[in-house]
C-alpha cells in the first residue's frame, strides 16, 4: 500500500486503537453512510440475495465508485461490500467455497484501492487539500463489514432478531467462523459487526473472536426500535456489557435505527461502557422484509438528523456516520457539521 495505508495502527493495543484514532481526527470520526442505496443510484440492481454483495461478482467498479464518493463527502471509515457477503451465500448462488472466500477478500481489497485512489487525487494537487476540514493527511481506516445472521437468510430478520429457537450459540460461531477468519487476516484495519439484534450473536461474535485469536480491533453495533432494548427485546445495557468486556472491541454503538432514538441509546450506552460510542442511524424510514422496501415513516429523512450530531456529540459519541438510506450528501453534513463546532 501506498502513504494512506493505515494497517500499520493496527499494532496498537486495542485498548487504545480507537481512542488515537480519533484523536488524530480531531476528536471525532466520519464514517461512512448507505451502501446499496447509492450502489442502485449508480445503477445496480440489487434484487437479489446477496444485496449489496452481489456487486462484488459482477459491478466491482461500482463498489469502488461510492466508497470514493464516501471519501469525497469527508469519511474517515469507509465499510466493505461485506456486509452480506457470507460463504454460504455465495455458494447457494452456485459459486465455489475458494470463489466465495476470495470474494471476501476483494471486499477488501477494493477498499483499499478506493482509499489508495482518493490518497493520490489528493497528493496531485498542487495546493495543500483541504475538505470538510482535513488535510490530504488525514488518516482513513477501511472496516470490514460482518452483517448479522439474519442479513444471511435475507428474510429482514436482522430487523427482529427472532432467529427460532434452531439457532444457537454455537450454530452462530460456526456460521461466522471462517468469514471472520478471512477478513482478520484480509489487510483491513479493523472489523465491523453490525445491525446486531440480540444478545445472543453479540456473544457469538466476542467468544469468536477471542477462541480465533484474532488481532485486529472490532466494533459491535446494534439495532434498535424502541431506544430501550436492542430490536430482539434484549436490553441495550446486557449487550453493551459484552461488547465491553471483549478485549477486541474498541468501539460500541448503534446503527440502522432511527434517529429519534439515538440520544437516548447514546446516554444508555455511556453507562455501561467507557469505550468510545458510534451512531450510524439509518435515514428514520422502515424496512419491511415481506416487501423488501424501505417505508416513510414520521423520523426523519436523508440530511434531517444532521442538525443532531452536535447534540449526539454533546451526549458522549464520537463516530458519526449514516446506513441505509443515507447518502454522501449525507455525510457530507455530518463532516461539516462536526468541522464548524471544532
Amino acid at each position: 500500500m501506498g502513504s494512506g495505508n493505515m494497517v500499520e495502527t493496527t499494532t496498537t493495543t486495542s485498548s487504545t486503537f480507537m481512542s488515537d484514532f480519533i484523536g488524530k481526527c480531531g476528536g471525532y470520526v466520519v464514517i461512512d453512510g448507505g451502501f446499496a442505496t447509492e450502489l442502485e443510484r449508480h445503477g445496480a440492481d440489487l434484487n437479489d440475495p446477496l444485496w449489496s454483495a452481489k456487486c462484488l461478482v459482477d459491478s466491482p467498479h461500482l463498489v469502488r465508485r461510492v466508497h470514493l464518493d464516501y471519501l469525497d463527502a469527508g469519511a474517515n471509515i469507509i465499510l466493505t461490500a461485506s456486509y452480506q457477503a457470507t460463504i454460504q451465500g455465495f455458494e447457494a448462488k452456485g459459486l465455489s467455497k475458494e470463489e466465495a472466500e476470495a470474494l471476501l477478500r476483494k471486499s477488501v481489497e477494493i477498499a483499499c484501492e478506493a482509499r489508495e485512489i482518493y490518497y493520490d487525487r489528493c497528493m496531485k494537487d498542487s495546493w495543500d487539500f483541504m475538505e470538510n476540514g482535513r488535510t490530504s493527511r488525514s488518516p482513513i481506516l477501511v472496516a470490514a463489514s460482518v452483517g448479522s445472521y439474519g442479513a444471511y437468510l435475507a428474510d429482514g430478520s436482522e430487523y427482529s432478531g427472532n432467529y427460532g429457537d434452531a439457532i444457537t450459540l454455537e450454530t452462530l460461531k460456526d456460521f461466522n467462523r471462517r468469514r471472520v477468519q478471512i477478513l482478520a487476516n484480509s489487510g483491513a484495519d479493523l472489523i465491523a459487526f453490525e445491525t446486531i439484534p440480540n444478545k445472543l450473536e453479540a456473544k457469538a461474535y466476542a467468544e469468536l473472536l477471542e477462541e480465533e485469536g484474532i488481532e485486529i480491533p472490532a466494533w459491535f453495533s446494534f439495532n434498535s426500535k424502541d431506544g430501550i432494548n436492542v430490536v430482539s427485546g434484549d436490553p441495550i445495557s446486557e449487550c453493551v456489557s459484552i461488547a465491553d468486556s471483549c478485549k477486541q472491541v474498541v468501539a460500541v454503538g448503534i446503527n440502522c435505527t432511527p434517529p429519534r432514538f439515538i440520544h437516548g441509546l447514546i446516554t444508555s450506552i455511556r453507562k455501561v461502557t467507557s469505550k468510545p460510542v458510534l451512531i450510524y442511524p439509518n435515514s428514520g424510514e422502515t424496512y419491511d422484509g415481506q416487501t423488501k422496501q424501505w417505508a416513510k415513516s414520521s423520523g426523519n429523512v436523508d440530511e434531517d438528523f444532521v442538525s443532531y450530531i452536535v447534540k449526539w456529540r454533546e451526549a458522549g459519541a464520537s463516530l458519526f456516520g449514516g446506513c441505509c438510506r443515507t447518502t454522501p450528501k449525507t455525510i457530507r453534513g455530518i463532516a461539516t457539521a462536526l468541522s464548524d463546532k471544532n
